[in-house]
């Protein structure tokens, strides 16, 4: 399969050496240019290419790029790319850290479907949520192994997520089923399944039963936001919000950004 990765960052790294491994095929292009890649190129195989490149022909193309980059990529680069080729979402969106405030976010859009908006393609939301760089490097487990660290996708697309799903399992995790692309906010920064990887948010039984070990999948978004917290700031995301998952955990690590506010 022919794999396209804009962007070259500890995410994009991981994901084309592991990829390459499988025998995918996979170019990784960002916005210098191939000659600023020659690291990325030594060290997973994977092939430095032009954005244009990158996405030409590919079956799958992966934007792990931040947020406030997606506005500067091409305005025409993913005009001839195909309704049949599966794009996945890696990203995540830190207004104070990083991105700066981004409106459409702000008002209540899912992170994902606003980076669909700007490329004019759906995304399936995946390998943002729970998982290190490091650890996706270093934690794949063969299919059936007791412990096998879940991953949640997300999408709109049922064949084009059951594509993402097999890639998470190729690497070594299990995938779960979160929904469509208005669930994704679970997976987001603030919710209890973020950066749980190494506890709740294993499978069990060596993926057996991988959609119970995530019962945060069934919540609203109110019965996950405390009702004693309260936001600061002018927008939705602009806050550090605690959050709570009935039966699961008794409280999230906090964060800033993306959590969907109840209601």
């Amino acid at each position: 399969m022919k794999i396209g990765i804009i962007g070259a960052g500890n995410i994009g790294r991981v994901l084309a050496l592991r990829w390459v491994e499988r025998e995918h095929k996979v170019l990784i292009g960002n916005s210098r240019g191939p000659d600023t890649l020659a690291k990325v190129a030594s060290e997973t195989g994977a092939k430095p290419a032009e954005l244009a490149d990158v996405v030409r022909g590919a079956a799958v193309i992966v934007v792990t790029i931040p947020e406030k980059k997606v506005l500067n990529l091409p305005a025409d680069l993913f005009s001839d790319v195909p309704e049949t080729t599966v794009v996945i979402d890696t990203g995540n969106y830190y207004p104070r850290e990083r991105d700066g405030r981004i409106e459409g976010i702000e008002s209540g859009m899912m992170k994902s479907a606003w980076v669909a908006q700007q490329i004019r393609r759906p995304v399936i939301k995946a390998f943002n949520n729970n998982i290190y760089a490091a650890h996706l490097r270093d934690l794949g487990k063969p299919e059936g192994t007791p412990g096998r660290v879940v991953l949640p996708v997300s999408g709109d697309n049922a064949d084009a997520k059951a594509v993402v799903m097999q890639l998470v399992n190729e690497m070594g995790f299990d995938p779960v089923d979160n929904g469509g692309i208005d669930d994704s906010w679970r997976q987001q920064p603030g919710t209890p399944v973020f950066n749980r990887e190494a506890a709740e948010g294993r499978s069990r039984e060596g993926g057996a039963d991988s959609q119970a070990a995530m019962e945060w999948h069934r919540q609203e978004p109110r019965q996950l936001r405390s009702p004693r917290m309260k936001p600061r700031g002018d927008g939705p995301f602009k806050t550090r919000r605690r959050v709570v998952e009935a039966g699961v955990l008794s409280r999230a690590r906090c964060c800033r950004t993306d959590v969907r506010p109840a209601g």
